[in-house]
């Protein structure tokens, strides 16, 4: 196995582990749905100012990153948990004839983010979001670790398939 494969499969693991032990302690250790509604109760607010424009709110996302296609269903928990699972089982395969560091961190993040995000579907019935910066305002959506790898996995993607350099072969 070369050893962009192990960064990526590195990477990916870094996710998951960072992405569930985050969510572990969000739900039962600070146990943050008790504390919203008892922060609601005191102050009519749906979200626990952190620092700045950052806050701690909760959405029981149903669908892929950042709430697309949220569909409340059985089903769809299920579809979206095997196509998760499939999509990190391609990527690992990908992974094993990258050539490039960058490509390698790429598919190791988006492989993380949909393992962290299949295991909540799995295990939660739904994915847990709760990092809120909606108070800077252009950024509304609610989201968590798996999220943020996925989607910054998914912009190297396309700047290396963009823009890296590549070997020319041999006229």
């Amino acid at each position: 196995m070369s050893r962009l494969a192990l960064l990526a499969y590195a990477a990916a693991a870094l996710i998951v582990s960072a992405d569930q032990s985050l969510k572990y302690w969000i739900l039962d250790v600070y146990r943050l749905p008790q504390k919203l509604a008892e922060h609601f109760a005191a102050t009519g607010e749906l979200f626990i100012p952190v620092l700045g424009p950052f806050h701690l709110s909760m959405v029981r996302n149903h669908g892929v990153s950042f709430g697309v296609l949220n569909v409340d269903a059985d089903w769809s928990r299920w579809a979206l948990t095997i196509f998760s699972v499939a999509v990190a089982a391609g990527l690992a395969v990908w992974a094993m004839r990258v050539t490039r560091p960058l490509l390698a961190l790429a598919i190791g993040l988006v492989i993380g983010g949909a393992i962290g995000n299949a295991i909540d579907r799995i295990r939660l019935g739904a994915v847990t979001d709760f990092l809120d910066v909606s108070a800077i305002g252009f950024f509304p959506w609610i989201f968590n670790i798996a999220d943020s790898a996925i989607t910054v996995g998914v912009i190297l993607l396309l700047w290396d398939s963009l823009w890296a350099p590549r070997k020319r072969a041999p006229a």
